[in-house]
């Protein structure tokens, strides 16, 4: 079995790249960050106080998450329901890294990232990866990029959305949620030992899934 982690901060292309090498090696993808948003939007929905932990966890603990194939792309369902598209929303974004710093939260979901893994090739991308959730990782990496660059592209997914940000207040954004994610007690974004630090700010997709794949082809057990 084969596990690679990929890491980094948000907007680094974390989720388009470990997707994309997944359907080459045609394993399994685990797409952490659409967890913690689907758990966020559950709590959310349901009227929650994001402060109030200890309700929120018992919440976390009673929803389902799975994800499914749909017509060749990744969906992820909520207690049955596709929720896929609104767990990208604006709201969301916002609450995400505050919900998913609480330790309830994390230990229910890194157990439930292990349980899909076990038996299988994965490809898993979040912020805990190889320092957490799967710290034995046959391959390690940490995508990076500049807070200028990760603006630039949350600002074009937003304009096709039709929502209305400017990029400093992007940019903004980006440090509260960076610091939140940094700084937070449990699980905090790292760069695992032994990664390769991948700068993503010059290079396509194509090339960060090529960079990618050519650690993982070079395991002599593949």
């Amino acid at each position: 079995m084969i596990t690679v982690s990929i890491d980094g901060p948000a907007g680094s292309g974390k989720s388009t790249t470990a997707r994309l090498v997944a359907q080459k090696l045609k394993c399994l993808y685990i797409d952490t960050g659409a967890m913690y948003r689907a758990v966020t939007f559950r709590v959310l929905s349901l009227g929650v106080n994001p402060h109030d932990e200890k309700t929120l966890v018992e919440v976390v603990r009673n929803s389902d998450i799975k994800f499914v194939n749909k017509k060749g792309e990744l969906a992820i369902l909520l207690n049955k329901k596709d929720v896929t598209k609104e767990i990208r929303s604006v709201r969301v974004t916002q609450h995400v890294s505050l919900i998913s710093s609480y330790r309830g939260v994390r230990e229910h979901l890194v157990a439930l990232q292990r349980e899909m893994a076990e038996n299988s090739n994965i490809v898993c991308e979040g912020r805990d990866i190889g320092t957490v959730v799967f710290p034995n990782a046959d391959i390690k990496v940490y995508l990076d990029c500049s807070i200028e660059e990760r603006a630039k592209r949350r600002l074009l997914d937003l304009q096709r959305a039709h929502v209305r940000k400017t990029l400093e207040e992007l940019k903004e954004d980006i440090r509260k949620r960076d610091t939140m994610d940094s700084e937070r007690e449990f699980s905090p974004l790292r760069i695992p030992d032994g990664a390769e630090i991948i700068d993503t700010a010059n290079i396509t997709i194509q090339e960060q899934v090529e960079r990618v794949l050519d650690l993982i082809y070079s395991l002599e057990d593949i």
